[in-house]
């Protein structure tokens, strides 16, 4: 389990950390965005992320819709990556972007916690 979760925490980090930088180059309208391994490299972690993530799950036993911790961390899940998408892609103006750039950096917070305490609520 150690080298799956090593994997899985790396991967989390790579991705929090690409998503903060492309959102500031989107800030500053780089072209930096626009480069084909900024558009390749995310989608690639992510898939090894959440790989890890489902063997974890797995390993440990543990489900989204039977333990609440992981149900409401793949429900915020789906709703960075929703975010994520509305920041990079969908935004229209850069007011929007930037909003939903802000709130999906503190949807990942939530889900750090949820993930380091396995409490939906963690924060009451």
């Amino acid at each position: 389990m150690g080298l799956v979760k090593t994997i899985h925490i790396a991967t989390v980090l790579l991705s929090i950390s690409g998503f903060f930088i492309r959102g500031i180059w989107m800030m500053l309208d780089s072209p930096h965005l626009q480069q084909r391994w900024v558009k390749i490299v995310p989608h690639v972690n992510d898939t090894i992320l959440l790989t890890s993530g489902i063997i974890l799950a797995v390993m440990v036993q543990q489900y989204p819709f039977v333990h609440g911790w992981l149900t409401a961390k793949l429900i915020a899940l789906l709703l960075y990556i929703g975010l994520g998408f509305a920041t990079l892609r969908f935004g229209k103006t850069k007011r929007q972007k930037i909003i939903t750039w802000l709130a999906a950096l503190l949807v990942f917070a939530y889900m750090l916690g949820v993930a380091r305490t396995h409490q939906a609520f963690f924060f009451l």
